[in-house]
């Protein structure tokens, strides 16, 4: 049997088919790109000796990426709430999204190893805030596409283990 091309296909195929939106490429190069950015800081940062001055100031950027990282996931949930500001259930959004920015702020004052732990926890509850979404959940649902927020949820887990892989290599 012979496959046809996609684009050949009658609108009855086509619609089956998954929707790739503008939005989606653009996410998914963007999170690609600071994950990819992220990783290599955290495995450089991983790969210098402990004893080493070197070590301290490449976990202090690390916290510091980190940290900004957060804050824009904080910042983005914020954004989500004020474009469906008539939505149940948003004024919570916002107050979490709050304590993530605080959280994120608080690591900058943190001694490196304890901003980078914080931020790993900090990322975790994030991951599990973006799930919250879902439908019968507490948050409010329709808040972003489903892609946004399982996406979302997968980054914010990879950033925390990142965050927490040097700590891991000290012993």
């Amino acid at each position: 049997m012979v496959s046809t091309p996609w684009h050949t296909c009658s609108p009855d195929r086509r619609a089956i088919l998954p929707q790739v939106t503008e939005g989606l490429r653009t996410v998914v190069v963007a999170f690609g790109a600071l994950a990819a950015g992220f990783t290599w800081l955290s495995f450089h940062t991983a790969a210098i000796p402990v004893s080493s001055a070197d070590r301290l100031v490449s976990e202090l950027r690390l916290a510091q990426m980190g940290a900004i990282l957060l804050a824009m996931s904080a910042g983005a949930d914020i954004g989500l709430a004020v474009a469906h500001e008539s939505t149940q259930g948003v004024g919570l959004d916002v107050a979490l999204a709050i304590g993530f920015f605080i959280a994120a702020a608080a690591t900058l004052v943190r001694e490196p190893r304890q901003a980078l732990t914080i931020l790993a926890l900090a990322f975790a509850l994030h991951a599990v805030f973006d799930v919250a979404h879902r439908p019968g959940w507490v948050l409010p649902e329709g808040i972003a596409p489903g892609w946004f927020l399982v996406g979302c949820a997968l980054f914010d887990v990879f950033i925390g283990g990142l965050c927490y892989f040097p700590i891991l290599r000290r012993s």
